[in-house]
């Protein structure tokens, strides 16, 4: 069972482990140090800042992060990927890693961002659409987009996290199903 809860300063030393970890460095490319970490997930650990991290379980053992926002919470970030693509103004995005090498590749990724995905509805009851800009190198991480549901709707030219890398992003969308469009509140007056 996939479950999450928000990420506390308490996970840090875990969090911090797994961005050490070479499959995530490759494509995070954070600085590890305590400090960097308290500085750059502090915020949203204490809900000074719009966006969700969310430590993921897998019956009930911490196994991957995603970190969930409004593009609308990041108006730079959103100028940039509107300027290239139709982005809805309330669209949200997702970013996500599997901390623990040996559950990578095992078809978790792809489950994870589903229930995210399935969950985001709820969560975000205006979100018309959730949208991912990924590397395009990063193989892996579109095609577990892919078979979570999300469609490649083409490509930009975005800030890579890894400065090694070119600023080529595929761009993967998946919009509100009908079912999960929210039910009109009955008229009081």
């Amino acid at each position: 069972m996939i479950t999450w809860r928000r990420l506390h300063e308490g996970d840090f030393a875990l969090l911090r482990e797994w961005l050490a970890e070479p499959h995530v460095a490759r494509w995070w490319h954070h600085d590890t140090s305590a400090e960097a970490v308290a500085r750059d997930f502090g915020p949203a650990a204490r809900g000074e800042e719009p966006s969700e991290d969310l430590l993921v379980m897998l019956d009930s053992a911490p196994v991957a992060l995603v970190q969930r926002c409004r593009f609308a919470d990041y108006p730079d970030y959103r100028a940039e990927l509107a300027a290239q693509l139709e982005l809805p103004d309330t669209a949200v995005t997702i970013d996500y890693l599997i901390g623990d090498p040996a559950r990578v590749g095992r078809g978790l990724g792809p489950r994870i961002i589903e229930t995210v995905v399935a969950k985001t509805w709820t969560d975000h009851p205006d979100a018309a659409a959730v949208v991912v800009p990924v590397h395009a190198t990063n193989r892996a991480s579109w095609r577990a987009l892919e078979k979570a549901g999300l469609r490649r709707i083409g490509t930009a030219d975005l800030d890579p996290d890894n400065p090694d890398d070119d600023r080529i992003h595929y761009v993967y969308r998946i919009d509100r199903p009908a079912d999960a469009i929210p039910a009109p509140l009955p008229d009081r007056g």
